[in-house]
């Protein structure tokens, strides 16, 4: 018995100096940063009263004044936060070639749906970024532009029929489901008229109803490789098994009727041609289009929500607009075109504005190849370290943006843009690795902000909650309660 606990004192006290070396991995390096506690590293809080962009911003507040970056633990693993802007921008663009990578978690064996361009690394991640890159141009986004209009028809329609009090971000969630099932899948998704459709159940599920809490997810993201070695999945069976039949079904439909489309599945389907050089697999198809529709429907329909609780909240700024809108309408006979969208500067501020408030991603990640010697200091990076860039907390800077939580749509102004940092402003990251949706996501977002506030008009209800606070269960940033508001219609002129 006495051998028993000599072993097993023996082994705690090995795992101690074993935490304890790794945990001042920083500190040997001369490096500031937040002490770490033991498994969580600077995480605690995670998940249950505090989302991401809290620790983050408590992080950012304690050394962004004094450090241009600070050592950072998720769990066991390592990450440099940058603070420091130039940095970022070496780290982002200039020395892309060590920061290429993003090292998150995918695990093509058991879940190929994660086998996307947003997980991938490596040479996967370079061949589809170059041959995936040809559906967002501009031309693109002018071919699928009448499918968009034509939902938003269908957002004004709906929303008559709903006047009063609404949940904004449902109701923007089913008008983006219509739009990417539209120009993403060629397929009516209906969410406007049925908002239990199967599009809509299943995007709610990956969103609202993920597969693993959001200590999990974190575990999976910090620790890819432990992560696929005990062989977890990121989506719901249920899901990944819509998606596989749906896209299943579109392919074979499309190739037995002959019919060709504008749209990322026809791109897809090219790309998977027998005798196409490096085919895309069938999964691979899956996976690219299943991204593009999470991405799609889900971050544009949070921004879209903000933006209307913002309006709600600014009746000026929203009136500022209406007539905005009102005017090019009217000079283009009521029509919207792409073009006429071009003619409306205070939408892109507003939305810009929202983008800088309500980023949805906390922070952007990125893992370095090979050994990189941080500029203007005595600190090489290992290969493998992780590193985190707090969008969220960097929009949010009153040094960058006075009186951060103000929304405020003149900052946008040429102006003052060319005042401030060029990577001050990060919602859809920079460089290489940029969202490659970034066009076809704030289109979407203009075109249904322009039919809602053509005829309705929104303001705060009993039920808005003031200030929105995020819910914890998600890293994505999105609310607690959702966006209630309320919604009558603009009164004729």
């Amino acid at each position: 018995m006495f051998t028993f606990f000599a072993l097993v004192f023996a082994a705690v006290l090995l795992l101690y100096v074993k935490l304890r070396w790794h945990y001042a991995y920083w500190r040997r390096r001369g490096v500031a940063g937040e002490t770490p506690v033991y498994f969580r590293g600077n995480m605690s809080g995670l998940g249950k009263e505090l989302h991401w962009t809290d620790i983050n911003w408590r992080i950012y507040k304690k050394f962004s004044g004094t450090e241009r970056y600070c050592g950072y633990f998720t769990f066991l693993n390592k990450a440099l936060f940058v603070m420091d802007l130039e940095l970022v921008r070496k780290i982002m663009i200039s020395d892309f070639g060590s920061f290429a990578d993003r090292g998150l978690f995918h695990n093509v064996r058991d879940d190929p749906l994660t086998g996307n361009l947003l997980f991938l690394d490596g040479p996967e991640w370079r061949w589809l970024r170059q041959n995936l890159t040809q559906v967002f141009t501009s031309g693109k986004m002018k071919l699928m532009f009448p499918n968009m209009v034509e939902v938003g028809e269908r957002l004004a329609q709906a929303c008559h029929q709903q006047i009063g009090e609404i949940e904004a971000k449902d109701l923007c969630a089913r008008f983006t489901t219509d739009v990417i099932g539209s120009c993403a899948f060629g397929l009516e998704c209906n969410s406007l008229q049925d908002p239990d459709s199967e599009f809509r159940r299943m995007g709610r599920s990956v969103t609202t109803e993920p597969l693993h809490s959001v200590l999990v997810q974190a575990f999976m993201f910090s620790q890819p490789a432990l992560a696929r070695m005990l062989r977890m999945r990121l989506f719901r069976p249920e899901v990944s098994a819509f998606f596989l039949d749906t896209v299943r079904q579109t392919l074979d439909y499309r190739r037995r009727e002959n019919i060709h489309r504008n749209d990322l599945i026809q791109l897809l389907m090219e790309l998977g041609e027998e005798g196409a050089k490096d085919a895309l697999s069938f999964e691979q198809i899956a996976a690219q289009a299943l991204v593009f529709f999470l991405a799609g429907f889900d971050t544009s329909s949070t921004t879209m929500s903000f933006c209307l609780y913002e309006l709600a909240l600014n009746p000026d700024i929203q009136d500022k607009l209406r007539v905005e809108i009102l005017d090019v309408l009217s000079r283009n006979k009521q029509k919207l075109t792409y073009e006429s969208v071009q003619e409306m500067p205070y939408l892109e501020k507003v939305v810009a504005e929202t983008l800088r408030k309500y980023p949805i991603l906390p922070h952007l990640l990125r893992l370095s190849t090979k050994e990189y010697r941080v500029p203007d200091s005595n600190l090489t990076l290992e290969p493998g370290t992780k590193i985190m860039i707090p969008v969220h907390s960097i929009h949010h800077d009153p040094e960058l943006y006075p009186e951060p939580e103000r929304f405020d749509p003149s900052r946008f102004e040429p102006e003052e843009i060319r005042a401030r940092h060029p990577f001050a402003y990060l919602p859809f990251g920079e460089g290489p690795r940029n969202c490659i949706g970034e066009r076809f996501g704030k289109l979407q977002v203009k075109v249904g902000l322009v039919y809602l506030l053509r005829d309705f008009k929104f303001s705060r209800s009993k039920q808005t909650q003031i200030p929105l606070k995020f819910s914890s269960r998600t890293f994505l940033i999105s609310t607690q309660e959702g966006v209630n508001l309320h919604m009558e219609r603009v009164a004729a002129p």
